[in-house]
């Protein structure tokens, strides 16, 4: 109930001093809608006060505290829980919303809502009832319901009647909703509400509607809208000779009535027994139906108005008509498996099993805390201070690191748990191996980034990029649109385009040779970066051929080398948290090892900071190394930190929010070291770390920057607030600050050419 707005007429919103907590527990929540659904109810209308983390420091430690950046990200995690905990569905009303965040709460939600209330920007000067209220702004809230409209949320709108407009305010108010609905067609139902004075609010004397005048309002509504718009009058703050003529002024709904819960914005009001309202409605010559939370026009048609997950929640409690089926109550559903839920000392801790078997817990530990595991992986997860124990195996695996020999598991694990002089320490041995390894220059490469589509069905829980064909946001490039920006590229300066997309069910497996012989025809010496493992199979499995096969056509089509992405943590139990249907490790190195054998390089990546652990990290980097010993075909190994933002394990409350500045650097550092003499580069990823981290990495072991990439779309989806390119100029100066080198080379390092000096005019 706390919202960072201040409306004259409003005892919902309430200081922190009124309420025990700022937020329903995630449990609380559950239990109202396990209540909710043994009475029959199918729907679980979640209303909140807009961002009041932005207004109170109690909401914004609440949510911190529990990893949580926003009152919307919390509100997701919650929604999730709902959905496969009872299988009620969900209604968001938790006011203004960006673009973006309503795109992440669509795949969570049957429909949302926001009451645009008046659109006279009057009432929000001093005096008004909105004064003081951002959020209550008429254009920012009509920017919300276009927004919705262009995302395809079924949406619910309406307007408060007396709240001090003028009879044309109100009208202007309905024709403004009506102009939305038209250009987008994604409002369900226009409410018509009538202002209730309360006790203790600054418009506690303000005069009331007359009950003429808000039958009037209701009439006039539906002749606006027309027949086929919804119309709602909620019937608890009308009594029952009001009802009858809200009946015949054109109303069809009554909106949400509960067996369970108040009406929380006006708890003075109780709900009507449902029976009651039937026969009030019944004598109007009308029959009482149970709906959704989504209206029948969208539930019958749900592309593009339902998310993909949010089909079968929807499908469970509709009838044909779309109406819900009667009798039928909601039952816990598979909305996402459901797995163990992350807390920082019970980590999965379980490896794959197989010839690098160097670093593996007790089975018997997995998801049970940390068991027997090897006494540096304890002492790191415990509280305090790095153990003196520890620290001196630091000491000795960086010894043993500047004399180039092998440092143990338990020497690796305790590099992981560096700290303060230790972790700077490790920082100047890994720097020192970088220097001799490669020198002091820094490379990256002129390259553009295609993503040429979005429409994938695995299902990887940290994507935030992927989309259903169905979804409004889903899109396939044409083969004449690649082109274009491979041109565009080649034109810019690049040397390199790097293709990856989702995996999409109905493209067929020779699209990946169109794609190369679109690009090849067009730019014909530009070096085409393309296809992670994971599309290698999904085109060779199409097409009913080896990985080798599939392969060898792609080099023969003018692939230059792939990207060795899709490997997120090569161990099964972290993957299947994290990806379920993607391609197993074990499939992961045969592709890859593939792919080195008929001639095509590839970089080698790790995503952490999710569900995994440092034990994870080396038995990842181990298996890295091995298969460069055995063919030598990776260019680069590039560590990934997990992008958290948007991404539903994290959302969902499963996953922690990606890696601290200090494991950044451990992870970079230790990479350096544990891959000395077998992969001579380390790339940092300025998209999700920014400039200045990276800067820090590059003095840590890194000595490649990436590529300009010119657009990025995986991790700004996944909420990198990076940017999407940089100019070869900007990596220069960025290289050049740290008293490097900079320079480009080519996609496998083949050809490195140092960046002259920027040239200084007199003026200047």
């Amino acid at each position: 109930m706390l919202c960072r707005d201040h409306c004259h007429y409003c005892t919902f919103a309430k200081p922190p001093a009124k309420i025990e907590e700022p937020f329903l527990a995630p449990e609380q929540v559950v239990a109202i809608a396990e209540a909710g659904r043994r009475m029959g109810c199918k729907e679980a209308l979640f209303t909140l006060g807009d961002k009041p983390e932005d207004r109170y420091p109690v909401a914004r430690g609440w949510l911190a505290a529990r990893g949580y950046g926003s009152t919307l990200d919390y509100l997701r995690a919650v929604a999730i829980r709902v959905i496969e905990e009872t299988g009620l569905l969900p209604h968001l009303n938790p006011g203004v919303m960006t673009y973006e965040e309503m795109a992440r709460l669509k795949h969570v939600s049957a429909s949302m809502g926001i009451m645009l209330e008046t659109s006279s920007e009057r009432l929000s000067l001093k005096k008004g009832p909105h004064f003081a209220s951002p959020d209550k702004v008429p254009a920012v809230r009509l920017r919300t319901i276009e927004d919705a409209g262009r995302l395809a949320i079924p949406f619910t709108s309406g307007i408060l009647v007396g709240i001090g407009e003028t009879l044309r305010e109100r009208a202007e108010s309905l024709l403004s909703l009506r102009d939305v609905h038209r250009r987008y067609g994604h409002v369900q139902e226009i409410i018509v509400q009538n202002f209730r004075a309360k006790p203790g609010t600054a418009m506690s004397a303000a005069p009331e509607p007359t009950a003429d005048e808000f039958v009037a309002t209701v009439a006039v509504a539906r002749i606006v809208f027309g027949p086929r718009m919804h119309v709602q009058a909620p019937p608890n703050l009308s009594d029952l000779e009001e009802r009858l003529r809200l009946l015949g002024a054109g109303i069809d709904d009554w909106g949400g009535v509960s067996p369970l819960t108040p009406d929380h914005v006006n708890p003075e009001r109780p709900w009507p027994q449902i029976e009651r309202l039937a026969e009030t409605t019944a004598a109007r010559g009308k029959t009482l139906r149970e709906r959704l939370a989504i209206h029948p026009e969208f539930a019958t048609r749900p592309d593009p108005y339902l998310a993909g997950k949010m089909r079968a929640p929807v499908a469970a409690l509709a009838g044909p008509d779309g109406l819900a089926i009667e009798g039928s109550r909601p039952e816990p559903i598979a909305w996402q498996d459901p797995d163990v839920q992350w807390k920082p000392r019970e980590i999965a801790l379980t490896f794959a099993k197989g010839p690098d078997a160097g670093l593996r817990p007790d089975a018997d530990a997995v998801y049970g805390g940390l068991g027997e595991l090897p006494e540096p992986t304890r002492a790191w997860h415990a509280a305090g201070a790095v153990p003196a124990r520890v620290d001196a195996e630091i000491r000795a695996a960086l010894r043993k690191a500047e004399r180039h020999e092998p440092v143990s598991d338990e020497g690796a694990l305790a590099l992981f748990r560096a700290e303060g002089p230790s972790l700077a320490a490790l920082a100047r041995v890994a720097d020192d191996l970088r220097a001799e390894a490669v020198g002091d220059v820094v490379t990256y490469v002129i390259n553009r980034n295609i993503n040429f589509t979005n429409v994938c069905y695995v299902g990887c829980r940290f994507c935030a990029f992927a989309q259903r064909e169905v979804d409004r946001e889903s899109y396939t490039l044409t083969l004449s649109e690649v082109a274009d920006r491979a041109e565009e590229a080649w034109s810019s300066g690049a040397s390199e385009v790097c293709m990856q997309g989702g995996i999409h069910p109905d493209l067929p497996g020779t699209f990946y040779f169109d794609l190369l012989d679109a690009v090849k025809a067009r730019v014909p010496d530009i070096h085409i970066h393309a296809f992670s493992p994971m599309e290698v199979m999904n085109g060779a499995t199409k097409l009913g051929i080896s990985f080798r096969e599939f392969l060898q056509e792609c080099l023969r089509r003018g692939l230059g080398s792939i990207p060795g992405t899709a490997a997120e943590i090569l161990d099964d139990d972290v993957r299947w948290l994290l990806t379920k249907g993607k391609l197993p490790a074990d499939a992961w190195e045969e592709i890859v090892k593939t792919a080195h054998a008929v001639g095509l390089r590839s970089s080698s990546t790790i995503m952490y900071g999710h569900v995994d652990a440092p034990p994870h990290w080396v038995f990842h980097i181990r298996r890295i190394a091995r298969i460069q010993s055995e063919t030598g075909g990776f260019t680069e190994f590039v560590p990934l930190p997990f992008v958290h933002q948007n991404a539903p394990i994290y959302l969902a409350g499963k996953a922690r929010p990606g890696a601290s500045l200090e494991e950044n650097l451990r992870m970079h550092s230790v990479a350096r070291i544990l891959l000395d003499g077998f992969v001579p580069n380390v790339q940092v990823s300025w998209v999700k770390l920014g400039t200045a981290v990276s800067q820090a990495l590059l003095q840590a072991g890194a000595n490649d920057f990436g590529g300009t990439l010119m657009e990025e779309t995986i991790s700004r989806m996944a909420g990198a607030q990076w940017g999407i390119r940089m100019e070869p100029s900007e990596l220069d100066d960025a290289i050049r600050t740290i008293g490097r080198i900079p320079a480009v080379r080519s996609t496998t390092y083949e050809k490195v050419v140092p960046r002259p000096e920027p040239s200084m005019s007199l003026t200047e």
